[in-house]
């Protein structure tokens, strides 16, 4: 279960360019406060915009379908103005030659976008989109992995040890909280030390190192320890 921003990739701001103009369009009210959107849902994000700007006469489902009309209009800008994070390319092509992987999305996004970011760098064949988390599913972000997980189970007919992987508290404590095998990057804004605090299972510095990563998410169980930290490549 990947998450996509500052953990698979960076946006450039695109999506959060495209937030603004479509609230602003849709409310007719001058965007004031940027509030933080890293490892939150867009439901979650949307009640805070809306609350912080006295808007109370627009749907979240009104003001998405905006959002995503203008995200579609500049989706080219996505491999322009972002860039994949370390490493990412390589893992996920491996991981696509286990038969014994799905792997899937769980993202804060609403679904359209995250597809246009990873269909961006040229990945949307990588990932059983189907089965993914997604930022409309729910205002918390540990829902968002079970719907994933029992998506999973329902579509394939089977069970299965759910690894999440991302750059965020949010991330950590949304995998522990369903039992699931928590892995960390430290490729956002997060520390390692304060990833390693919330209960990753692994920090890694990036996924550079491709034997080491794969070796780390495609272990059977969690591993013994609390938290296992690997620096980036270079540091």
């Amino acid at each position: 279960m990947w998450d996509i921003d500052y953990t698979l990739l960076r946006g450039g701001g695109v999506a959060s360019s495209a937030w603004k103009a479509a609230f602003t369009e849709v409310t007719g009210v001058p965007w004031q406060d940027t509030p933080i959107f890293g490892g939150r849902t867009d439901t979650d994000i949307c009640a805070e915009v809306f609350a912080s700007h006295g808007v109370t006469d627009c749907t979240p489902e009104r003001f998405f379908a905006r959002y995503v009309e203008v995200v579609h209009e500049n989706r080219h800008e996505f491999a322009v103005q972002g860039a994949l994070m370390p490493g990412v390319r390589e893992v996920l092509t491996r991981l696509g030659d286990d038969p014994g992987v799905v792997q899937t999305l769980v993202t804060g996004n609403v679904p359209q976008v995250a597809a246009a970011k990873v269909a961006a760098f040229g990945l949307e064949g990588t990932f059983d989109a189907e089965v993914g988390g997604y930022g409309t599913d729910d205002s918390v972000r540990a829902t968002l992995v079970r719907r994933s997980l029992e998506r999973a189970e329902a579509k394939y007919g089977e069970r299965f040890l759910p690894v999440v992987v991302g750059d965020t508290v949010y991330d950590v404590t949304a995998a522990l909280a369903n039992g699931a095998v928590a892995i960390a990057v430290a490729t956002g804004a997060t520390p390692a030390d304060a990833l390693a605090a919330a209960g990753a299972h692994v920090v890694l510095g990036d996924l550079s190192d491709l034997e080491t990563t794969v070796r780390v998410l495609t272990a059977a169980t969690p591993p013994a320890s609390r938290s296992i930290e690997v620096p980036a490549a270079g540091a």
